[in-house]
């Protein structure tokens, strides 16, 4: 499902890093600078409403109130760089629903975001049939449809390239694929370039996950085979 999420976020370098990951799930973001400007949007009601706390006129105070006076059950995360037990214990008291202290990672505002919204508009019985069940090759999970990866304590950040490359390979386990094979699958058949980006991405998943079995074949290519 596209989502529309409506952004403020004051600080302009955060604001584009935080709408480009966001926008990379396929969802619509629309995002604001100043609370004055996100005051004027609050009847448009979007899906999801991320709020820093600390803005430019109206704060982020003032807008959940607003935001939840328009629409009560409308899903408010906060961001903060204040005060983090202060900001979220109010934050919550006032109707948010999720508190995010910075500095923090951006894909675990996208997993947090995804997890909120999933809650808010669960998926009609049909589509939740549709959903692609979880791939284990331990410690690791892989989950296709939210695109995590985790072991049993944490998840692991991974770039789209890596995720693709994984996904190829947990779906495949055993089986052996040239870097040819591999470019046109993650890259593309309209790739350019050399074929060391494979090895390249590979190193790269190693080192995040020390405990997989991605085997090199010597004048062929790779395979993943079960622990």
């Amino acid at each position: 499902m596209s989502y529309l999420i409506h952004l403020v976020e004051d600080e302009p370098n955060l604001n584009q890093v935080l709408s480009s990951y966001l926008s990379k799930e396929g969802w619509q973001v629309r995002s604001f600078t100043d609370g004055d400007a996100a005051r004027q949007a609050v009847r448009d009601h979007p899906h999801l409403w991320i709020l820093d706390i600390m803005l430019p006129g109206v704060d982020g105070y003032q807008l959940i109130r607003e935001i939840k006076e328009d629409l009560a059950s409308m899903p408010v995360i906060f961001i903060s760089a204040r005060d983090a037990e202060l900001d979220r214990v109010v934050g919550l008291e006032i109707g948010g629903d999720d508190y995010l202290p910075k500095p923090f990672l951006p894909r675990e505002l996208v997993i947090r975001a995804r997890n909120l919204l999933m809650r808010s508009y669960p998926l009609p019985a049909a589509a939740a049939a549709a959903v692609s069940p979880p791939i284990l090759v331990p410690p690791y999970r892989l989950e296709p449809d939210s695109r995590i990866l985790r072991t049993e304590h944490e998840l692991v950040e991974l770039t789209s390239k890596e995720f693709d490359m994984l996904q190829l390979f947990f779906t495949h386990l055993g089986q052996a694929f040239t870097r040819e094979q591999l470019l046109n699958r993650i890259w593309g058949g309209d790739y350019f370039g050399s074929d060391r980006v494979v090895d390249d991405l590979i190193r790269r998943i190693r080192k995040k996950m020390p405990e997989l079995r991605l085997e090199t074949l010597y004048g062929h290519g790779y395979r993943l085979v079960r622990p």
